[in-house]
């Protein structure tokens, strides 16, 4: 299941995550990254970390 960022903008500029993990542009749906959830987990970890700073 994809969801959409919270933070997309109406235009359609939009990032999408799936339970898996799965990373993809909503613009282009059949091409994604998959990440493991480690690898999810420290970017999640990096992007807190630069909002905080």
């Amino acid at each position: 299941m994809w969801r959409k960022s919270s933070y997309s903008s109406n235009a359609g500029n939009c990032v999408e995550v799936a339970t898996g993990v799965g990373i993809r542009d909503s613009k282009a749906p059949s091409a994604h990254l998959s990440l493991s959830s480690d690898s999810w987990s420290a970017f999640l970890r990096a992007v807190k970390a630069r909002e905080q700073a």
